[in-house]
């Protein structure tokens, strides 16, 4: 669910003051994540490596109360619940978008992952949920690619995770991913903790 709050009752106050103003109020952070361990649970499950990721963030990101206060249209929100969206290449050769719930259960994320990608593949039709805060990705798989920064106007305020191929080493696999958040919503110091645990979690998956 979605909702509207004060800002003044919140942490965000004086962020939101300064940076609701701002014409650029979007920051970008990229880091190199070792992703062997990705590659690898893909390769030997069967698994989609963008799914897998994907994954991976839903669960960085779902335990930060940052992720769920967002800034739009002049307002701050808070949400109860949290959506990946996934950029999808649909069968007329445009851009279909589905918003994907987090969820724990690398199964059930991973079904709903396929379901959904391949309905909006199908349809050409988005597949949104507006009542949860959602995390965007992007994923420009056709070359290697060391930042992404996407649009800084602050139209699109929702956090926003970005990255080109993985690199393929002897023993080890990395990827850059660009990490863009608006600076009311969280500060430097809440997405470096986000990046840290995005790459702990990497690690854990089996």
């Amino acid at each position: 669910m979605k909702q509207e709050i004060n800002p003044q009752d919140t942490n965000r106050a004086m962020a939101f003051e300064l940076w609701m103003k701002s014409p650029m109020p979007m920051v970008t952070l990229t880091k190199t994540f070792d992703v062997t361990r990705l590659y690898r649970v893909s390769r030997r499950r069967g698994l989609k490596f963008n799914m897998l990721l994907c994954w991976c963030i839903g669960r960085a990101a779902s335990k930060m109360k940052e992720f769920y206060i967002l800034p739009q249209n002049g307002k701050l929100y808070k949400y109860d619940r949290m959506a990946i969206n996934v950029i999808v290449d649909n069968i007329k050769g445009g851009l279909s978008f589905c918003d994907i719930a987090v969820s724990d259960n690398l199964e059930q994320f991973n079904a709903d992952y396929l379901h959904m990608t391949e309905t909006v593949r199908q349809s050409c039709q988005d597949i949104l949920d507006e009542e949860a805060v959602i995390v965007g990705t992007s994923a420009l798989t056709r070359t290697e690619l060391d930042c992404i920064v996407n649009q800084y106007s602050g139209i699109f305020t929702n956090p926003f995770l970005a990255w080109g191929r993985y690199r393929k080493g002897w023993l080890k696999t990395t990827l850059p991913i660009s990490f863009q958040f608006h600076h009311a919503q969280m500060d430097g110091g809440h997405a470096t903790h986000f990046l840290e645990q995005l790459q702990k979690i990497i690690n854990m998956v089996e």
